[in-house]
């Protein structure tokens, strides 16, 4: 039986916290989103609300963490929001967030699965699409001893060892084999430093928000007790008493590799960036946040090729209508010459699929091409866009007395010819909910299962004058 896809029956509690290395007091509130919408930040502080979509494209720091910026918004310290969401199985969420960062809370991704579980994890009706690596994918960086790799397997499970030259810390592995163990042998996990580290990172304006409730803190040389009070009077906290090498906060520790499991938590979470859930082996050595985008990118570029050599798809174009030519007349008020979808075969609340049957009598071929006919790209989309339109107009009340307007045409591409006797057929998909009458929807029109033409389409629901 396939897996569906999953994502909250009710919108979270509020966490309230500060951001890691901002300081800024933050709230984040996670809410359902529904099929095929994907994993998105809400930047609700900022005016219209802009949307940061969780794929791997849009990062743009991975220093200290993993930041994302889509739509002139930015938040950062996303990696142990994403790694809960991940391993819990959700694939559609909206995460609200009231600044430019996620509140650290308590140094892991514990409280985030709690809080995700609290909200009750539902199923919906739309499949689940994993990316099963057949192939190994590997980055390096030989200079710092980084390597990651993926190898094929049945499921998702993680591998990662760590080594810092460090005499406290040692080699250190992890090991995940099952989603099933993530809550109570990850998340619990926090973050950790190196105290050598931190005055680096407070004279660049970093770790405002770090404490030692939120990290582990690893001592590899000695410090005085004048020394370590004066960093604490730097960092603004209270004063720990001064020891030899070690961890600094060891009650803090729940596991003797907790360094390691954290360094699996962030890789999770990194990779949630792909897009689709993964099934297949990864094995980590020294990863970090750069390594972890990088592997990620080169996976979603995999995703990207085998979609393009896989790009048929099959319709059913011979089925009863779910919409005839009849009730589209009565939805949409195009006309001869200019109504360009004949069915609709497949409709669910934020996917549709209309057919178009191009003939040689279709007017436009007089004179584009009289003697090689073309249809215009034009058409394929306006074509496209009614499809669209179908699906928005068909839950309106008196649909008749509407009209959809474009807005906005992105990202269109043109693959191939349409030519008389072809069957076009056109699939839609809303990728966002409509808010305020505008619906953005992505576009894709096939001939024989292949695609000839696509795009993202925005368009404004007015009612007639």
């Amino acid at each position: 039986m396939a897996e569906k896809q999953k994502t909250i029956k009710q919108a979270s509690k509020t966490l309230k916290g500060r951001g890691l290395h901002t300081g800024v007091p933050v709230e984040l509130t996670f809410k359902p989103a529904p099929e095929n919408y994907g994993l998105r930040f809400k930047r609700i502080d900022l005016e219209n609300q802009p949307e940061i979509k969780a794929i791997v494209d849009n990062v743009s720091d991975t220093s200290r963490s993993t930041a994302l910026e889509e739509n002139g918004a930015r938040v950062g310290t996303v990696e142990h929001v994403l790694s809960a969401v991940s391993a819990l199985g959700i694939d559609n969420l909206i995460i609200e967030v009231t600044a430019a960062e996620t509140p650290i809370l308590d140094g892991c991704s514990a409280t985030f699965a709690k809080t995700l579980i609290e909200a009750e994890i539902i199923e919906q009706e739309a499949e689940r699409v994993y990316y099963v690596v057949k192939n190994n994918i590997s980055y390096s960086d030989e200079e710092k001893g980084i390597e990651l790799m993926t190898f094929p397997d049945d499921n998702i499970s993680f591998n990662v060892m760590i080594d810092y030259n460090s005499t406290v810390l040692g080699n250190q592995y992890a090991t995940l084999n099952s989603f099933k163990n993530y809550v109570e042998d990850i998340a619990p996990c926090k973050t950790f430093c190196f105290l050598k580290e931190v005055e680096f990172l407070v004279n660049n304006n970093l770790i405002k928000g770090g404490d030692l409730d939120n990290a582990i803190v690893i001592i590899e040389k000695e410090m005085s007790q004048e020394e370590l009070d004066k960093l604490s009077d730097k960092l603004g906290r209270p004063h720990v008493n001064a020891k030899g090498r070690g961890i600094l906060n060891d009650e803090a520790l729940i596991f003797p590799n907790e360094p390691a499991r954290h360094k699996l938590l962030d890789l999770i979470g990194d990779l949630a960036l792909v897009g689709m859930p993964i099934k297949g082996k990864i094995l980590a050595t020294r990863p970090g946040h750069a390594s972890n985008v990088q592997l990620a990118k080169l996976i979603r570029q995999e995703i990207k090729k085998s979609k393009q050599k896989n790009q048929k798809v099959e319709f059913d174009i011979f089925k009863t209508p779910v919409i005839d030519i009849n009730r589209i007349k009565e939805i949409m008020p195009h006309r001869y010459p200019f109504l360009l979808v004949d069915k609709i075969i497949e409709m669910s609340k934020t996917e549709i699929v209309g057919v178009k049957n191009v003939t040689f009598n279709e007017p436009y071929f007089q004179g584009h091409f009289p003697d090689e006919p073309v249809m215009p790209g034009v058409l394929q989309i306006e074509a496209m866009a009614q499809t669209g339109g179908i699906l928005v107009l068909n839950n309106v009340d008196e649909p008749q007395h509407y009209s959809t307007y474009f807005v906005k045409i992105d990202k269109v591409k043109f693959k191939g010819k349409v030519v008389p006797g072809d069957v076009l057929v056109f699939k839609l998909e809303l990728l966002e909910p409509i808010r305020r009458g505008i619906v953005c929807m992505r576009g894709q029109a096939f001939v024989n299962g292949s695609v000839v033409s696509e795009g993202e389409l925005t368009a404004m629901i007015q009612k007639n004058r």
